[in-house]
């Protein structure tokens, strides 16, 4: 007896630590439970939330099956493995769990809130929304439904419901950085007076939570722009962005070195010895480069052709090379892209089939589908291994104008060099130098479209984009703003409008403040052509 006792107070003690933040303690504790009690059920599972958080999926799935094995029944247990589903984008395997969750459990408000989420993940926004509207009734109080309900709103394109969402979600949490910051992300909303005091007093709140108070830094920093504000603006950037840095991890010397090692083996002599493999499927259409480059514009004008149909920033490739990179951690050096060279033809043409298969989840069956993860430049080498007949399009943009935007963008997830100057510079010429490179080992294999360009001579631009995605030219791709599809990224609203050039000098009245990222930028700047 004495012993549970002992179990159950170290079982308790290591999810405060977790809930605190004490990671690394709360693992050590978890561990020595499970050392001594192979199958404790609550240490198997809060040792797979803990490699959840840390981004150790396949540990943390494996943990979670075991622990299911033992108890079937246990239903937070099942959630967490449903959940973990879902951000290995499994979601229809996440949706079997959770229909088996609600088989018994069909009132649990936990289940549901998973449930409308990879409905999101899954495009189904119709029946995501009815979801939310449901848990809204259930329970009117609860803040971060409203939230969700104004993000699934925002993506569909209604915008006066969706403010309106964020509006209830703020007057339930005044606090609630998120819910500003999302109202700011619209791009096209003005705060008014009353509303940038509330944020400004919001910020004063003694110790507020540091996701909170980023978010109010940069909704207020977009609210003191709209108004003018230059100094002020960039003042609750350059906080925001300060703050966050702390958050997240990012390491600029192991990203410059990832792009080495693609150069390397990504040589012009790999290429002299390589012959046609992989799957030779044309449907793919990948728009990469930097956020903020114009890639949704490029995005929404190709998904208004008949043939071709939008989907997402899909993480499948990135999600395909970290597995072949063995990585545990990010820390870890892996093998990828060094891999590659071990593989047979077979293997090439299977990893292109399994990134066709995997997308199917996000397609109705159009000829053709875009991928807009703007990281994937660093896999183009990897893309056209596997997937040869794809076709890569490059979203560019000035280099400080697009830099600058990303600073002002508080992104949902990942792009973690974004929030320092110097990052983001940096970044911009690692991604700069590996489009060189593949420009020279694959020639003509990748469309670079300038944004300064198709905002100024628009029919011109998108007669080549068609021309060289082998597509005829349909007027519709013109007047792209009149498409009514769900559009998920930050410049949803924006796409939603004509072309308009108000933006491209954006940066210009804050060119006092963005010495460090001008430095980092100097080798690459006077590259950038005059357009």
């Amino acid at each position: 007896m004495v012993a549970v006792d002992s179990a159950s107070e170290k079982l308790h003690q290591a999810y405060a630590l977790f809930q605190k933040g004490q990671i690394e303690e709360a693992e050590s504790l978890s561990r020595d439970l499970l050392r001594k009690d192979p199958n404790n059920v609550s240490a198997l599972r809060l040792l797979a939330e803990i490699g959840i958080q840390v981004g150790v999926y396949e540990e943390a799935e494996n943990l979670l099956l075991h622990c299911l094995d033992l108890a079937p029944d246990f239903t937070l247990a099942r959630l967490n493995y449903a959940a973990l589903l879902a951000k290995r984008t499994r979601y229809q395997e996440s949706m079997l769990e959770l229909k088996r969750l609600l088989e018994s459990e069909p009132d649990n408000v936990a289940i549901l809130v998973q449930k409308a989420s990879v409905l999101v993940s899954l495009g189904d926004f119709d029946a995501a929304e009815k979801l939310y509207r449901n848990l809204t009734k259930r329970l009117p109080e609860h803040a971060h439904i409203q939230l969700s309900l104004g993000h699934v709103l925002k993506t569909k394109g209604d915008v006066a419901k969706a403010i309106d969402a964020y509006r209830a979600a703020i007057a339930l949490e005044p606090a609630m950085g998120e819910a500003y910051w999302s109202l700011a992300n619209l791009k096209t909303f003005t705060f008014t007076d009353a509303d940038i005091l509330q944020m400004k007093e919001q910020m004063l709140v003694e110790q507020p939570k540091a996701q909170d108070f980023v978010h109010l830094c940069f909704a207020l920093g977009y609210a003191l722009e709209k108004q003018g504000d230059v100094d002020g603006s960039f003042a609750a950037y350059a906080k925001g962005n300060q703050v966050k840095r702390h958050i997240v991890h990012y390491d600029a010397r192991t990203h410059c070195q990832d792009m080495l090692r693609q150069k390397r083996f990504f040589s012009p002599a790999h290429y002299e010895k390589k012959g046609m493999e992989g799957c030779d499927d044309s449907a793919p259409i990948f728009i990469v480069g930097l956020p903020r480059a114009g890639s949704t514009l490029i995005e929404q004008i190709l998904s208004s052709h008949s043939q071709v149909e939008g989907t997402m920033e899909l993480p499948d490739i990135i999600s395909m090379a970290r597995r072949l990179s063995g990585k545990k951690v990010v820390t870890d050096k892996g093998n990828y892209p060094e891999i590659l060279s071990t593989l047979s033809s077979e293997d090439i043409e299977n990893l292109g089939e399994e990134y066709i298969e995997r997308t199917k989840v996000h397609r109705s069956g159009l000829p053709f589908f875009i991928d807009k993860m703007p990281n994937n430049f660093m896999h183009i080498g990897f893309i056209k291994e596997i997937l040869p007949k794809a076709k890569i399009i490059d979203a560019r943009r000035h280099p400080m104008a697009g830099c600058f935007s990303c600073f002002k963008q508080l992104f949902a997830k990942g792009q973690n060099f974004t929030y320092s100057l110097n990052d983001i510079g940096n970044y911009y010429c690692d991604y700069y130098e590996i489009m060189e490179h593949w420009d020279t080992v694959l020639p003509q294999a990748v469309h670079r479209v300038y944004y300064e360009k198709m905002i100024t001579d628009t029919e011109m631009e998108v007669r080549r984009l068609l021309d060289y995605c082998g597509l005829p030219f349909e007027e519709a791709c013109l007047t792209f703003y009149q498409n009514d599809r769900a559009v998920r990224t930050a410049s949803s609203e924006q796409v939603r409008q004509p072309i308009y050039q108000s933006g491209l000098e954006a940066w210009k009245p804050y060119e006092g403040h963005l010495a460090p990222l001008q430095k980092a930028l100097a080798h690459v700047l006077p590259k950038y052509p005059a357009l």
